[in-house]
């Protein structure tokens, strides 16, 4: 039989992670001259308090994803990710358009992936709600914060995936066709997949999806927003070149040394990251 043509991963995600920079630049030089408008001064967060969030609401998704029964779980993740869709497309809208037709068009799209869970909708929709966290959020950090925070989560992700936490809280989410990660087809018709259809966790030799968490995208999104108020557009450019290395290196980290396994792909996204941003500063 004939092997139908596919692409590497890293394809994928790298075009998913290019998208999502594209659109944070984009609605941070919107936010950057909303706030100069309006000479408002964001406060700076320490990095204790976010760090005490993520791990408080990682142990309440795990007691939640454990005690509540299957048909209410799906119920539930659900309505979260219909908000959460909604609320990134909002977001993002609301930098350039009237706040109603923003509101509108946030409806529509959420409903659409409600009724029409399509692969390609799924990641773009999450792309525009990294994004709008990313802008939202990243003002709020000074870049050694975002650093000693990324850093934090890295250790978190190489835990969870050593001792199998991260893999079976997506085997839980994945119930709901919810997943807080992006689907990457091997093929390129895989794209236009319905979500529900797809046969994401399947044995190795079979499977037709790789997986890449939301925070893999997300948190590099937050240190080159911090980076682009701190320091500029090219400093944070550089930055971002540099996570698309480290994106790069995770997936040859995956295929050479952990010959395929499940591999916490933040760990070198933020070391890459974190010596690009070195570099700028120094130089």
């Amino acid at each position: 039989m004939e092997k139908k043509a596919s692409t590497h991963p890293f394809v994928g995600s790298g075009l998913i992670l290019v998208v999502s920079q594209v659109l944070v630049f984009f609605l941070a030089f919107r936010e950057k001259y909303f706030l100069e408008s309006q000479q408002i001064t964001p406060p700076k967060t320490p990095v204790g308090f976010p760090l005490i969030y993520f791990f408080v609401a990682v142990a309440v998704i795990g007691v939640i994803l454990f005690l509540v029964p299957r048909l209410a779980l799906k119920v539930v993740l659900k309505i979260i990710f219909l908000f959460l869709f909604g609320w990134g497309m909002f977001v993002a809208l609301g930098f350039y358009l009237p706040v109603a037709a923003a509101l509108g068009i946030a409806v529509v799209a959420a409903l659409l992936w409600l009724f029409m869970p399509r692969i390609w909708l799924h990641n773009l929709l999450l792309v525009i709600a990294l994004a709008s966290m990313g802008t939202v959020f990243g003002v709020f950090f000074a870049p050694w914060t975002a650093i000693l925070f990324m850093l934090a989560i890295s250790l978190y992700d190489i835990l969870a995936v050593r001792f199998g936490y991260m893999m079976w809280m997506v085997k839980r989410l994945s119930v709901s066709d919810t997943l807080p990660a992006f689907v990457i087809p091997k093929r390129i018709s895989g794209w236009n997949m319905d979500v529900r259809k797809a046969r994401i966790f399947d044995d190795e030799s079979e499977r037709d999806f790789s997986v890449l968490g939301g925070g893999d995208i997300g948190f590099p999104l937050l240190l080159i927003v911090s980076v682009f108020f701190a320091h500029g557009f090219t400093h944070s450019l550089v930055v971002a070149g540099f996570s698309l290395l480290g994106l790069a290196a995770a997936y040859w980290v995956q295929r050479k040394l952990l010959k395929g396994k499940p591999t916490p792909a933040l760990p070198p996204i933020s070391l890459l990251s974190i010596i690009g941003y070195l570099i700028v500063y120094f130089i």
